[in-house]
């Protein structure tokens, strides 16, 4: 065939094509059975095709009757009761696996009953214009107090009394200096709001020569003294202070058991707290008062007349196989000796915290030991409160508020792991260690972490050899003042260093 066939060919299947792509007209599609729209314009036709159902692939499930029919069957009957016995035994087994746990689990140890002043620090404001001018000022630093967890405030004196004079007594009107009624009132509802309790220094003579006075009937003293407890009971105070009280103790017993008994009055299920204050060191004559005068905590200057680690040592030990710990508080400044800092040296400043704060009982301290406050011309120095945005022009000045601030941070870590670590809470204590310029306890409950705490006050280095059944053979650095130890950093407990007046906190877990 010519290639002008083939053109001809291909024209007339594509003309034949574009002819069946083209609407019908109405008449080709009434030929073709094709309806025409109400509007004139074609319309090609649609086939409707029905599709008959395949009855056999139609699935309709079992009736009810064929259900019970199979239901019925013995191998379902027997699969039904392998199922039930399997799920019961598997419920069983593992209420035996928990009761097996739970009986071969260690008990954990009750904890004991403890009181508000167990808990925490107590912090003692013993001149109230020195610290913040006036009680409404004090009460404007509780939130300062709260940060360090402070569980107790000791407030005072603030009575009216002239030194060495009885008449001008008066155990229920506060000094004008210190503030009135309502500034007390106020100071109370906020420190409760704040979780800190407070306590009123009641000491009758307490800028005299003799607390309950030298010229004067102690019996008139304490018959004053006695309403006045009552009164400030009625004002929301959570205990009272009393120094001196060796003279009322074993001069005047019934007079102190009924001060005792008022102070100590448990009213609307709130215990109140009687603390005493001595002026023994002799640590028999300080467990004798403990024991003679029923207060619930002692302060005493027994620790802080030891010298060396070993007198500290025998304290300790005879103090802790003779009470609870729980009747046990440890200060070493205080309002008449003055503050921490000034005591036992600046140098020595957060050694001394470490050790109350590690030491089985209540740690107390004096305002402004937590920045290393030291005395001046008197036993009351004016706090210091820096401000954070203060721009400090001095280099020297900047260096002295730079060392108070870390002073004060060193303080309530140990603070901060008093208050939350049981083992310092109120766990055993345990002498590892004693010498003239050094000493090392372990401090553990139950369960809980174990703490090791180790003191170096002398001039030299020391090398500890520290091994008991109780202990490992590393531990933590929890807290150190030793530049050489950092925290989290392991140590061996048998070549334990420690550098001069330093002193660190070891930590340990529990090993079944």
């Amino acid at each position: 065939m010519s290639k002008d066939s083939e053109v001809e060919m291909k024209d007339v299947e594509l003309n034949e094509l574009d002819q069946e792509k083209q609407p019908m007209t109405g008449e080709a599609a009434a030929e073709n059975g094709d309806t025409i729209s109400p509007t004139g314009t074609e319309k090609n036709g649609i086939v409707k095709v029905k599709i008959p159902e395949d009855e056999e692939s139609k699935f309709t499930g079992l009736t009810k009757e064929e259900l019970l029919q199979v239901a019925g069957t013995p191998g379902w009957v027997r699969t039904r009761w392998a199922l039930l016995v399997l799920f019961w035994l598997g419920w069983l087994g593992m209420l035996a696996g928990a009761v097996a746990i739970i009986v071969q689990a260690p008990r954990c140890k009750p904890l004991p009953e403890t009181n508000w002043w167990n808990l925490g620090p107590l912090y003692q404001v013993g001149d109230v214009a020195a610290f913040s001018e006036n009680l409404g000022g004090l009460r404007a630093k509780l939130e300062s107090l709260n940060q360090l967890k402070v569980k107790g405030l000791i407030v005072g004196p603030i009575h009216d009394a002239k030194a060495d004079d009885p008449t001008s007594l008066d155990f229920v009107k506060i000094k004008a200096a210190a503030g009135t009624m309502e500034d007390f009132t106020n100071l109370i509802q906020t420190a409760h709001k704040n979780n800190i309790k407070v306590v009123l220094d009641l000491t009758p003579n307490y800028d005299g020569r003799q607390p309950w006075f030298a010229n004067t009937s102690i019996t008139d003293v304490a018959e004053k003294l006695k309403p006045a407890l009552v009164f400030w009971d009625s004002k929301g105070v959570d205990g009272v202070l009393l120094s001196g009280i060796d003279r009322v103790v074993k001069g005047i017993p019934s007079q102190w058991g009924d001060i005792k008994t008022i102070a100590q009055n448990d009213t609307e299920g709130k215990r109140r707290a009687l603390f005493g204050v001595t002026g023994e060191t002799s640590v028999i004559d300080v467990s004798k008062l403990l024991n003679s005068s029923g207060v619930d905590l002692l302060l005493s200057g027994t620790l802080r007349a030891q010298k060396t680690g070993t007198d500290r040592a025998q304290v300790l030990q005879h103090l802790y196989s003779s009470h609870s710990q729980l009747a046990l508080s440890w200060n070493l400044g205080d309002r008449s000796q003055g503050h921490l800092a000034s005591v036992l040296g600046s140098e020595h400043l957060r050694m001394n915290q470490m050790l109350l704060f590690t030491l089985p009982g209540t740690p107390v301290f004096n305002y402004g030991d937590e920045i290393g406050l030291e005395d001046q011309e008197n036993k009351f120095p004016k706090m210091v409160w820096d401000s954070p945005t203060a721009e400090e022009t001095n280099s020297s000045a900047k260096a002295d508020k730079d060392q108070r601030e870390e002073n004060r941070q060193f303080f309530k870590t140990l603070s901060d792991l008093r208050v939350k670590e049981r083992s310092l809470l109120y766990g055993d204590f345990q002498l590892l260690h004693n010498s003239t310029d050094s000493l090392a306890y372990l401090r553990y409950w139950d369960q809980s972490p174990r703490f090791l705490a180790a003191f170096n006050w002398g001039a030299d280095s020391v090398n500890l050899n520290l091994t008991h059944p109780l202990l490992p053979s590393s531990a933590k650095v929890k807290v150190s003042t030793d530049p050489n130890m950092k925290a989290d950093s392991e140590v061996k407990l048998t070549e334990l260093n420690l550098g001069s007046s330093q002193a660190v906190l070891l930590e340990f877990p529990y090993v079944a």
